[in-house]
């Protein structure tokens, strides 16, 4: 998968760096913004009771 994503970037090397920087940066915010507030709820870490 990594060599796919590697040879489908476009430009050289730096430009396959900076798209892959770029990538990783995108999948990080989606998944801090978009995804874990959305599965919070469902996790049961939340539910602390000290009795």
């Amino acid at each position: 998968m990594y060599t796919w994503i590697w040879r489908t970037l476009p430009g050289g090397f730096p430009g396959k760096l900076a798209g892959s920087l770029l990538l990783i940066a995108v999948i990080c915010v989606a998944l801090l913004f978009i995804v874990f507030p959305w599965i919070e709820p469902l996790l049961p870490f939340n539910n602390i009771t000290v009795e």
